[in-house]
């Protein structure tokens, strides 16, 4: 069978319309339960109402006015209470629903590996796979297939996915609204269902599984998912641990166990047992850009605890290897380290897991003297306790060497394989911290050096007197500084803060720490200025230093910069020819909306790529993605191959961010699909990059993004009005009182729009239905294009070019989730007169925009050609709406008196909608 069949075989397999008839029965059962819990618990009246309030939402949706206006109006009668209960009972339903939908996609991938036979609609072909020999990994198979049908030998296959660098980065940016302990709940749930599927349950077994949902749906009920306290820094790396405790520390060998057999079948070769195609970062305790609460402190707890969970997670693998290795042949290597030992394997191991469990109680004692004067004592010796990776892979590798040379292959492939996997990607620590901080933080650090030392003003030297002091110091022997500036009253607390900052990075096991990011950076000393102070703060081990490219004009500068960076000598032969630069797609469309910012990201990736080619030095690309389409977010398959050629090449990084690290990695199946399709896709941008795209397309996307940018900037900048409507038509002001983050949602107190930060600036809009960042513009570019007579271009861009058709890919998808309708609702309630002209004028641009769109796409709707998508937004429109006018409604009582149940309920049902929409920000 070729490998152009076997790619047609599974794309033909999932493009066939989904069975959804188990999914429905999961909603239904989820939905009935839940009405069971609230008659329970707040009789049958209540109910009535619910189901009074779903059925006029239902016939409102279907075009029904009469109910669309006993619908308002009803809802507008009711008390606090009732209220309370309306908007919990559509929000609890809309995550019950989402669960459903994650468990259906999990049983679609289970069905496909158990499958057997060809696929229905496939000629017969006697060499035909079936379904089962692709061992559950189908999508890396049909990649592989692609690519070697394509012409790329096996042997750069193999080459190519052993030197693989993927690092998805989980940020907390404060998108993630659903409390831990209801989200353990949701998990519970989940698992549930998964057990319901089994075909050989008895009727008792599905009656008890029955119940224990029930019980499990009642608790989440009886639960407050109101955030009462805003989350700590210290708290959301809590949250990033969990994540990795509770799906990807086993998901991860699995997946590349299936890459393995992958490989044997496409190359004949074994995945390098020290290969890690893909690894994990954190910005959660490190990113400090704006955040006063990420102190150094927070940045040493959240390493502590850290390595702690590894030692811990660690210790309980090897107690289960220790099991597993009872055997007692073994090679004189490992005969040697033990001594005569009946079970050698299991001596060693026994010094494994107490160092282990020294090294747990070392972190302990740590974390518990945090803040303490008192020393928590020292381990009696290093090799007491694991400190670096290699420690732990010696003894490892032994037992694993011996078991190959003793005809135990397959013995060594099994768990103990795994753990070295894990320890190739993962570490001691779990999730390396990244850190990151504002360029003008260090600016100001420097200068403040600078005036103590009676040299000068940093800040007020041109760049070239930057770079040459930044360099020479960089270069000189001596300290800059002594080890104790500064003294009280000698700077001002943000200097403190970043020297301390640095100070506690020199203190930190160098394993624990990733990137320095540095947000806002436009020039070469902002990047010097970092080196700088690792230098004087006495960093043994540097950390690499990633400039953060974000608003247009510093995307538009960034390969300039880079390439005057890499003409300093000294800097050149600082970084080994390896250097990381990150590109923001959240501030980039909040300067310039989604179309300008799109081809500005795109330009900046290509011009860096020359750049880095010209100075011989290897370009990691780290993508600052959101979970919306606003910033940057949408399917990740179709993302990383729309990336210009070039800018891949076998590395990436990229954040995930809030509910996104939920809804990917917060089940098993869900994490499985999403490394193998980040895999997948980094494999195939790397090998069978897209063309360049012809000059015609060039221009016409450069005089698009330019319409696009003045319209986005004329309504959202220059229109007087346009600040004080989207403080009114929106629950911008009410979201600060969700606390789901430790950030502020303002950089600076007071301004408009720019001090904003992109995730409530985009929250806001998702929450009224008009999702306007991830439009606004789009639509006065394509007219004009249209009126231009250029839609031949632009069909033809659709059509060839990845890059276009994944932008208005994604927009159209937005208009599926999207009602203008809803925003007029909250504009007649909420919006004085004076101020309604803009929304309708915005109507007007949103229908405008949707119907252009569409006729690039091809469609007549959107997400014609998803109908289970569409489907699952359909379903969910009968909810959300009921939720949208009640919010219109809370709004108004909120801001008109200080009620604290109609504020609860306005809280619960922002969290309702955006379960609905499967969008925070």
């Amino acid at each position: 069978m070729t490998a152009t069949n076997q790619a047609q075989l599974l794309n033909r397999f999932y493009s066939l319309q989904e069975e959804d008839q188990p999914l429905r029965n999961d909603v239904r059962l989820l939905g009935a339960l839940l009405g069971e819990t609230i008659k329970l618990q707040h009789g049958e009246q209540l109910y009535q109402l619910v189901e009074e309030i779903r059925q006029l939402a239902k016939d409102a949706r279907s075009g029904n006015v009469e109910n669309a206006v006993r619908l308002e109006s009803r809802l507008a009668e009711l008390d606090s209470d009732q209220v309370v209960i309306l908007a919990r009972a559509f929000a609890l339903f809309l995550n019950l629903a989402n669960i459903a939908e994650q468990h259906h996609q999990i049983r679609r991938r289970r069905q496909i590996a158990a499958a057997t036979g060809s696929i229905p609609g496939l000629e017969s072909d006697a060499s035909q796979k079936t379904i089962a020999e692709y061992k559950s990994c189908s999508f890396l198979e049909a990649e592989f297939g692609k690519l070697l049908e394509s012409g790329i030998s096996p042997d750069i296959l193999h080459q190519s996915v052993s030197q693989l660098s993927i690092e998805l980065v989980l940020t907390a940016h404060p998108t993630e609204i659903v409390r831990r302990s209801v989200s353990a709940k949701f998990l519970r749930i989940s698992t549930l269902l998964a057990k319901r599927d089994r075909a050989d349950l008895s009727r008792l077994e599905r009656d008890q599984l029955t119940l224990a949902l029930n019980r499990a749906i009642a608790e989440v009920w009886e639960t407050d998912e109101i955030r009462r306290k805003r989350l700590t820094p210290v708290d959301e790396a809590k949250n990033g641990l969990i994540a990795v405790e509770q799906t990807l520390w086993d998901v991860v060998p699995e997946v590349l166990r299936k890459l393995d057999l992958a490989l044997i079948d496409f190359t004949g070769k074994n995945l390098p047992l020290n290969s890690a195609p893909i690894r994990f970062g954190s910005w959660m305790g490190g990113d400090r850009d704006g955040n006063p609460n990420a102190t150094p402190a927070v940045t040493h707890e959240v390493c502590l605890l850290s390595r702690l969970r590894a030692a811990q997670l660690l210790h309980d693998e090897i107690e289960d290897l220790r099991r597993d290795l009872s055997m007692r042949d073994c090679s004189e290597e490992l005969r040697q380290k033990v001594g005569q030992r009946r079970e050698p394997y299991r001596a060693l191991l026994q010094s494994v897991r107490k160092t282990l469990r020294n090294t747990v109680r070392y972190y302990n004692r740590l974390l518990d003297n945090l803040g303490s004067t008192k020393s928590p004592g020292r381990p009696a010796a290093e090799r007491d306790i694991y400190l670096y990776t290699n420690q732990l892979r010696e003894p490892l590798m032994l037992c694993y060497r011996s078991l190959a040379e003793t005809g135990n292959q397959m013995i060594a492939d099994g768990r103990l394989t795994d753990i070295l996997r894990r320890l190739d990607v993962f570490g001691l620590v779990l999730l390396k911290l990244d850190i990151r901080q504002e360029a003008s933080r260090h600016s100001e650090a420097i200068d403040a050096i600078t005036r103590h030392l009676e040299i000068g003003s940093y800040l007020e030297w041109s760049e070239e007197e930057k770079q040459s002091f930044l360099v020479k110091e960089l270069q000189s022997k001596r300290p800059l500084i002594a080890s104790s500036y500064p003294s009280p009253g000698q700077a001002s607390s943000e200097v403190r803060e970043v020297l301390q900052t640095f100070r506690t990075l020199a203190a930190e096991n160098p394993e624990s720490l990733g990137t320095y990011v540095i947000s806002m950076a436009s020039d070469p000393s902002n990047v010097l200025e970092v080196a700088l102070l690792q230098k004087e703060c006495r960093v043994q081990t540097p950390m690499r230093i990633a400039p953060l490219f974000e608003r247009l004009d510093d995307l538009e500068n960034a390969a300039r910069c880079m390439d005057r960076l890499f003409s300093i000598p000294w800097y050149k032969s600082h970084i080994n020819g390896v250097q990381e630069v990150m590109i923001g797609y959240s501030d980039s469309a909040k300067d310039a909306g989604k179309l300008a910012a799109a081809w500005g990201l795109y330009q900046a990736q290509e011009k860096l790529v020359d750049v880095f080619r010209d100075h011989g030095i290897a370009l990691t690309l780290f993508h600052g993605r959101g979970g919306t389409v606003a910033r940057g977010g949408g399917p990740a398959y179709e993302a990383i191959l729309a990336q210009p050629p070039g800018s891949v090449n076998g590395s990436m990084r990229v954040t995930e961010q809030g509910e996104v690290i939920q809804a990917k990695f917060g089940l098993p199946g869900m994490a499985m699909e999403t490394l193998e399709v980040y895999i997948g896709a980094v494999l195939e941008a790397t090998l069978a990059p897209p063309p360049e795209p012809i000059q015609s397309w060039r221009r016409q996307i450069s005089e698009l993004a330019s319409i696009s940018l003045s319209e986005f900037r004329r309504i959202v900048r220059e229109h007087s009005d346009f600040v004080e409507y989207f403080r009114l038509a929106t629950p911008e002001q009410e979201l600060g009182n969700l606390k789901i983050g430790s950030r502020p949602a303002r950089r600076k107190p007071g301004g408009g729009i720019e001090t904003l930060r992109a995730i409530p600036w985009i929250f806001a809009w998702t929450q009224t239905r008009l999702m306007l960042p991830a439009w606004l513009g789009v639509g006065a570019a394509l007219k004009h294009a249209v009126e231009q007579g250029r839609k031949p271009v632009l069909d033809q861009m659709q059509a060839e070019w990845p890059f276009f058709s994944a932008t208005m890919d994604s927009i159209e998808m937005v208009f599926s989730k999207a009602d203008a309708n809803v925003s007029a609702i909250y504009d007649a309630k909420l919006v004085p007169p004076h101020l309604q002209k803009l929304g309708r004028e915005l109507r007007e641009m949103f229908e405008e925009t949707m119907a252009l769109t569409l006729s690039i796409t091809g469609h007549k709707t959107p997400l014609e050609n998803q109908p289970v998508v569409r489907r699952s937004v359909e379903v969910r429109n009968t909810y959300v709406d009921p939720l949208n006018l009640l919010q219109v409604e809370l709004l108004s009582r909120v801001r008109e008196s200080e009620d604290e149940q109609a504020l609860d309920a306005l809280l619960v049902a922002i969290n309702g909608i955006a379960a609905g929409m499967r969008n925070t920000g």
